[in-house]
């Protein structure tokens, strides 16, 4: 069942900004604010933390990838 939302009394400084990030994204502005949302609403899964993993990752091949259990360890003093 869909239903409807309304906001009032937004800043119109902020409605521009929404604006703008709609166009960034190609989406419509009611599609943005949907979004937004569901984004705010819904826990980051596990996936979604693999892929930013990935993509940072991918971002920086010259950088070394230490398993963060390893740095735990070495926080500790343990080897």
């Amino acid at each position: 069942m869909a239903t409807s939302l309304l906001v009032r009394n937004l800043d119109e400084a902020l409605v521009d900004q929404l604006k703008r990030r709609a166009v960034n994204n190609r989406r419509s502005t009611e599609a943005e604010h949907r979004e937004i949302l569901q984004q705010a609403l819904n826990p980051c899964s596990d996936t979604a933390w693999d892929e930013l993993a990935a993509r940072i990752r991918a971002l920086t091949p010259d950088v070394r990838q230490t398993p963060s259990e390893v740095l735990q360890r070495e926080g500790r003093g343990e080897r």
